[in-house]
């Protein structure tokens, strides 16, 4: 009779690798969905406070533009 391991033998080292990527993939999930939650009241914060101080997006077209105007002919 031939000495043959038993499949749950073979397959327990992929199954506890699956185990810690499952462990590992919820913990990252559960880092970002926090780390979201509080910055983007943050950020929007951030965007309202720079509308404020002198419309930034008509600040950087006066900048290419006097930066083209800079470039010889």
């Amino acid at each position: 009779m031939e000495c043959r391991p038993l499949a749950f033998l073979i397959g327990l080292p992929f199954a506890l690798l699956a185990l810690v990527l499952s462990v590992v993939g919820a913990v990252v999930w559960f880092i970002g969905f926090v780390s979201i939650e509080l910055f983007v009241p943050l950020l929007h914060m951030l965007h309202r406070s720079c509308e404020f101080g002198g419309k930034p997006g008509e600040t950087s077209v006066k900048i290419i533009q006097w930066f083209v105007d800079l470039i010889p002919c």
